[in-house]
């Protein structure tokens, strides 16, 4: 679909859009949404901004505390990237999870934004213990698919292109995308959307990389990742806690875009190994 005149663009979300693994709560967070309004700013330079994305919430979290928030922002341009934290869960219904996104794509269509959306990668090709999901993440993006269909929801198909699960472009704890990840991201959504300067660039593979891993190696990296990633969400998972606990959306407000606190700016999908 042809690129419109944004002026008003929000984001709603989990960690993936607050953007987690691209900087940190120290410097601040700068994420695919953040770079994704720099697209947009560059082609409309009176481009307002705001991020409710919140860290750990599940699909019905973000339609009930983000959704209401972004109608009153009047947007006439919206993200909507929720669902991976449902589908880690134990009981997932796929079909259940897309009705909660389902429900945002239809609210915010209805008050004239258009709304972008992306499908998933194949988590299990990024962490091999989470192979049993792959099923999972399958059904859901076929869902998200349909319903974006049905309210005209342009969908960035992330899921089709295999350097979407290259490690590279994750960060240690694999569920989250780093820099390079959250740069290829918001150059999908650019490119989904026509932006002015876009293209499928975003969807070339990195170099390859120097070295390869032995099996004993490829098995040793997946026992540190369990021991340092999935043992502590496992554990907050029993404990009823949430990484987002506490927290509030970053930038609740359409602002003007700053840029990142010494970031260059983007230029394109970055190719470095």
């Amino acid at each position: 679909m042809p690129h419109g005149e944004y002026l008003r663009y929000v984001a709603l979300g989990d960690s993936q859009t607050e953007g987690l693994g691209d900087g940190d709560d120290t410097t601040g967070l700068r994420g695919f949404a953040d770079r994704f309004a720099e697209h947009l700013t560059a082609a409309h330079p009176d481009l307002r901004y705001a991020n409710l994305a919140v860290r750990g919430r599940l699909a019905g979290q973000v339609r009930a505390e983000q959704l209401g928030p972004a109608l009153a922002l009047r947007p006439d341009l919206a993200t909507v990237v929720a669902g991976v934290n449902d589908l880690l869960r134990p009981r997932f219904d796929a079909a259940a999870v897309a009705a909660q996104v389902e429900e945002m794509f239809a609210a915010l269509t209805s008050s004239g934004a258009h709304v972008v959306t992306l499908t998933f990668p194949d988590i299990g090709k990024i962490a091999p213990l989470a192979r049993p999901l792959a099923p999972r993440v399958l059904e859901l993006n076929a869902h998200l698919r349909a319903a974006a269909a049905r309210h005209g929801v342009t969908v960035a198909e992330t899921a089709h292109h295999a350097v979407t699960t290259d490690p590279r472009l994750w960060t240690a704890d694999r569920l989250h995308a780093a820099p390079v990840g959250h740069q290829r991201i918001a150059a999908a959504l650019a490119h989904a959307l026509e932006l002015p300067g876009s293209s499928d660039a975003w969807t070339h593979p990195l170099p390859p990389p120097r070295t390869s891993l032995t099996r004993r190696q490829i098995a040793a990296a997946e026992a540190r990742w369990a021991t340092a990633f999935l043992g502590p969400w496992l554990g907050r998972r029993l404990r009823g806690r949430s990484s987002g606990d506490g927290r509030t959306a970053k930038r609740p407000h359409l602002l003007p875009l700053d840029p990142a606190p010494g970031a260059p700016p983007d230029t394109g999908p970055s190719t470095a190994p």
